[in-house]
């Protein structure tokens, strides 16, 4: 008699955005762990030209992030790499960045990472090593566009939570929102 068959679970494409400061990497990070899946940061994915501008306190515009954007939706779309599916951090601002990433990767999750400039700018303040300078943060919240109703693939969690929080609680509202998923368990 044959064994029978595990359903198969759906591949999961997952992006935490927001701007610069929200735990977009912490929070993916460990959200991939629970998942059960690999994760990217986005950061790694930037030319070294765009590292200099962003260190140097000059904001990328447009021209400089589409070729990123195409090397993030890469990522997210390589089945091959990554069967089950992949978490990345990415800031995605505007609704044209996160337009392009879905037509990348259909079936794109995003989780939205949001709170008080005087929150954010604390934690820009208080990180080392980091090539986004504070003074970059403003130019950051002027070109976001917060996902509204009419992005429905789009969770928003506030960064007021400890992290294993954030996690806990967008890692069970995706696992609601994706089918077949049955083999994925979240972590408290």
């Amino acid at each position: 008699m044959p064994a029978q068959q595990q359903p198969r679970r759906a591949r999961l494409a997952v992006v935490v955005m927001g701007v610069s400061g929200t735990g977009k990497s912490s929070v993916a990070a460990a959200l991939a762990c629970v998942l059960g899946l690999p994760w990217v940061d986005g950061d790694d994915l930037h030319l070294p030209e765009a590292v200099a501008r962003m260190r140097s306190g000059v904001p990328l515009g447009d021209d400089d992030r589409w070729p990123w954007l195409a090397r993030i939706g890469a990522r997210l779309n390589d089945e091959a790499a990554a069967p089950a599916g992949v978490v990345v951090a990415c800031s995605a601002l505007k609704r044209a960045y996160r337009d392009r990433l879905r037509t990348a990767a259909p079936g794109l999750h995003f989780v939205c990472l949001d709170g008080p400039r005087a929150l954010v700018r604390h934690r820009l303040e208080e990180r080392s090593g980091h090539y986004m300078p504070p003074a970059l943060l403003d130019s950051q919240l002027q070109a976001f566009e917060k996902p509204g109703a009419d992005e429905p693939d789009v969770l928003h969690a506030g960064i007021h939570e400890p992290v294993p929080l954030i996690v806990a609680s967008v890692g069970a509202r995706l696992i609601a929102h994706t089918q077949n998923c049955t083999s994925l368990k979240v972590a408290a």
